[in-house]
């Protein structure tokens, strides 16, 4: 009777130890998951800020990978309120919908390559193989595509005493080597952009060019007897340096009208998740940053061209207003 007692005490005591683990396992999943207090954050950042580049790419694949709500949720929940070196724990788990597979274009090796004095304005392509039409003859022995808009740009700007430097790390190889898949473009800029800050201190312009999907109807313009491919600025609001970008983007589409009217689609602010961004674009960065579709699938390049070389000169007025200020 005593050893089936003690038994019978010993599977009770067993049980309420497990109910205990439980219990406190519950609780520190749920407030791991709804929770906003310094101990949620330092626990999902603690092992993930201190890894390098590379690691923080793989693990956050994994994280995407293998978990559904979740991160949603830590999306959600801490996305907003964390410091800005802190989002790129939580940037891009949304997918991006580029496939570089279905794209005709190719990467595009720098015409010019030099090394720039203390650059100021960062120019990079998330999406580096969106091309344009080739039904016009062109200056590279390659589908033109957003890289070479980029290009061009930073001769622009060159000219008018404007140091900037483009991005030619390739985003395709990046992706392959870290076993990530195409829709994480993003994750793979965000990286390179980080690299180009840390060599470059004096970068404060962050500009990433792409190629618009809209109908020629709504991406071509006319003025003074050139053509131009149409741009639509674009503001993701899902972090805390939004306010900063917007101010940054309208000021910029202000002198793009003043100059070339119509030439601008306008500011677009976006909010939310949705199946190709979290409406962050890496906009997160230290500095000043904008996203700039530049036309549509059926802009020539020369189209392109004349456009780049507008957008440089606003963007030089812009920038000499602000350093006088």
């Amino acid at each position: 009777m005593k050893k089936r007692f003690k038994t019978k005490m010993s599977k009770n005591y067993k049980g309420y130890i497990y109910i205990f683990l439980f219990g406190l396992s519950f609780i520190s999943t749920l407030k791991l998951m709804i929770g906003s207090t310094e101990e949620a954050k330092e626990y999902l950042l603690s092992n993930l800020l201190n890894e390098s580049t590379n690691q923080n790419s793989i693990l956050l694949e994994k994280m995407s990978e293998q978990i559904s709500s979740p991160k949603y949720m830590i999306y959600n929940g801490l996305n907003k309120i964390v410091e800005k070196d802190n989002l790129s724990v939580f940037s891009n788990i949304e997918d991006d919908n580029f496939n570089y597979e279905n794209s005709a274009s190719e990467y595009v090796e720098d015409p010019s390559p030099e090394t720039p004095v203390d650059p100021i304005v960062y120019i990079y392509n998330t999406h580096q193989l969106e091309e344009y039409s080739s039904a016009m003859p062109y200056d590279y022995s390659v589908k033109p595509n957003v890289m070479i808009a980029s290009y061009v740009m930073r001769e622009k700007l060159k000219d008018l005493g404007i140091s900037s430097v483009v991005e030619t790390k390739n985003v395709k190889e990046y992706l392959n080597e870290n076993k990530l898949s195409y829709n994480r473009s993003y994750l793979a800029t965000e990286n390179f952009a980080r690299e180009m800050q840390q060599t470059y201190p004096s970068i404060k312009y962050l500009i990433d060019v792409h190629r618009d999907s809209a109908n020629y109807d709504i991406t071509y313009h006319e003025q003074d007897g050139l053509s131009y491919a149409r741009v639509l600025l674009v503001v993701g609001l899902e972090h805390t340096l939004a306010e900063n970008n917007i101010g940054f983007a309208e000021e910029l589409n202000e002198i793009i009208e003043k100059n070339y009217p119509g030439l601008s689609r306008g500011v677009l602010k976006k909010t939310g998740s949705s199946p190709s961004t979290n409406s962050i674009y890496n906009q997160n960065l230290e500095g000043k940053s904008v996203l700039i579709e530049v036309g549509g699938v059926d802009n020539k390049i020369e189209e392109v061209y004349n456009t780049m070389a507008a957008l440089s000169k606003c963007l030089t007025e812009l920038i000499q207003r602000e350093m006088k200020s």
